[in-house]
């Protein structure tokens, strides 16, 4: 018995263009898989803008699952104030039981219809901040590239749309489908987290010129033996009210900061550089290249030399 898969890709205003038309190729040679190994399965896809979702819930046809997928945005801001008309859509479709999924800014659309709260997501690392101020009741794990969370799937950077693209057909079909879709498009189908790929660029736009200087200050010294005692220093403030206003405006305690800030110099050096690893310890604050290891692989998530294999040149 044949079953199927009725994927809909949303392609609203700024939507990625290489994501809503890759999905459907992407199914497409699924489907081609699927058939040379003689599994019993087949995905559709179609393209729909907000304007042509209605309040009609399609009609399931027996043995298909339906899965709605909001794509990564490039350019316009669509995502921050969809149309309330395609929000209720949405809504709808999910109560009728189909599967909703996001990747990157999609997950603000996601977000608007109130599915996601108290649900554990994703988005891009880049619009953390901006997602968790919008959406303060969804708990937002930015540091992860999937979270499949049964009814709703989110992925987290731009490309994470081919991430995405591999979960449901995994989901839908088997993993060894998935694998074998992977090798033919030569993407890692291996687990990996957006922290890999992540910047660290802290904001000095919080209005706090107290905490700015503290921030001005590790920026310059964060090599060297620094702790809350010096950090007060800065800024006259005591070492209580330095750590509630630092947290309020960086969202991280010194500590955290600090260890943020000289694991990206680290990354920069060893991409960068063909410094041996200690020495790279060294050069942004750790007399200890064990430490300078356990912080390195606590931010990332790899170690410094998984790291330099992955990334440098």
């Amino acid at each position: 018995m044949t079953t199927s898969t009725s994927i809909t890709v949303i392609n609203y205003p700024g939507a990625l263009q290489s994501a809503v038309f890759g999905l459907q190729e992407m199914l497409s040679l699924a489907n081609d898989i699927t058939e040379s190994m003689q599994h019993n399965h087949r995905f559709t896809c179609q393209q729909l803008t907000p304007e042509q979702c209605t309040d009609k819930v399609p009609q399931k046809a027996n043995n298909s699952q339906q899965i709605i997928v909001v794509p990564p945005s490039l350019k316009d801001q669509y995502y921050l104030a969809p149309s309330q008309n395609f929000i209720n859509w949405l809504s709808k479709q999910h109560q009728h039981g189909v599967l909703l999924s996001s990747a990157c800014a999609g997950a603000f659309i996601l977000a608007k219809t109130g599915v996601l709260k108290q649900r554990t997501v994703t988005t891009h690392w880049g619009l953390a901040d901006e997602f968790a101020k919008h959406y303060p009741d969804v708990k937002l794990q930015s540091d992860a590239i999937l979270i499949n969370d049964g009814d709703v799937i989110t992925a987290g950077g731009v490309m994470s749309w081919l991430d995405l693209g591999l979960e449901l057909v995994a989901q839908c079909t088997h993993p060894g489908i998935m694998r074998q879709l992977g090798k033919n498009m030569v993407i890692d189908t291996g687990l990996r987290e957006q922290r890999y790929y992540q910047s660290f660029k802290p904001s000095f736009e919080h209005g706090d010129n107290d905490i700015i200087k503290v921030q001005h200050f590790l920026q310059s010294h964060y090599p060297t033996s620094i702790n809350i005692a010096l950090l007060c220093q800065q800024c006259f403030l005591t070492e209580r009210t330095l750590l509630r206003r630092f947290v309020k405006a960086t969202g991280l305690k010194p500590i955290q900061y600090l260890q943020k800030l000289r694991v990206q110099k680290a990354c920069e050096l060893i991409e960068n550089s063909q410094l041996k690893l200690e020495a790279i310890a060294l050069k942004v604050g750790y007399e200890d290249p064990g430490a300078f290891r356990k912080v390195f692989i606590k931010v990332i998530g790899l170690s410094p030399r998984e790291f330099r294999r992955r990334f440098s040149g």
